[in-house]
């Protein structure tokens, strides 16, 4: 268990260092020395965890957003979710913003995307079952792949211009479109019995 928790207070201290960095510079000109000389690891020990510094970032946010939202009861307590993460985006706008501009919108918004397909997915299973329906999985695929472009587009949206858009509204505007349109359409998909 010693070992576990070296292992991530290490991670945790890399993540930390990136985070900071990136909100000094470009994330394209941090690199691995200034990682391991802000944290004072060597470069043996970064990459013994990480391949790179892209998968530093990865694992950066999967711990510190994506996994915390996973962990929510997706049929209950979404709107916590979200608000959880425009939190995140709020108190971490200078990093996302640096990550932004040196991987390119479409890059984050990818990264998003790959997270919350899943988030998405387990709430679409959820309403499937609730619903007491079947639904074809390439059905079930494209809802999933349509409403995680839709909440990660928001999200870059939320973090490229934070004054034009009041995150409790968009919020409501998101709850609103997941509690009608994604059980509705999943009744009107069986009903019609796509394939």
């Amino acid at each position: 268990m010693k070992q576990k928790e070296a292992t991530l207070r290490t991670k945790m201290a890399m993540a930390d260092s990136l985070k900071k960095l990136a909100c000094q510079k470009p994330f394209s000109h941090i690199t691995v020395r200034d990682i391991i000389t802000d944290c004072d690891v060597n470069r043996k020990t970064f990459y013994y965890h990480f391949e790179d510094i892209y998968a530093l970032l990865t694992w950066t946010l999967e711990q510190e957003a994506i996994n915390v939202v996973r962990n929510y009861d997706l049929m209950a307590e979404y709107e916590e979710a979200l608000i959880f993460v425009f939190d995140y985006v709020e108190q971490n706008r200078t990093f996302l913003q640096n990550v932004s501009g040196s991987l390119g919108r479409s890059e984050l918004k990818r990264f998003l995307f790959n997270d919350f397909i899943d988030v998405i997915r387990i709430y679409i299973d959820a309403a499937e079952q609730t619903e007491n329906l079947t639904v074809s999985e390439d059905f079930k695929v494209f809802i999933s792949t349509f409403f995680s472009e839709a909440v990660a587009g928001s999200i870059l949206r939320n973090i490229d211009e934070p004054t034009t858009q009041d995150r409790e509204k968009l919020t409501q505007y998101i709850m609103l479109m997941i509690d009608y349109t994604i059980p509705h359409t999943l009744r009107k998909a069986a009903s019609m019995n796509l394939e």
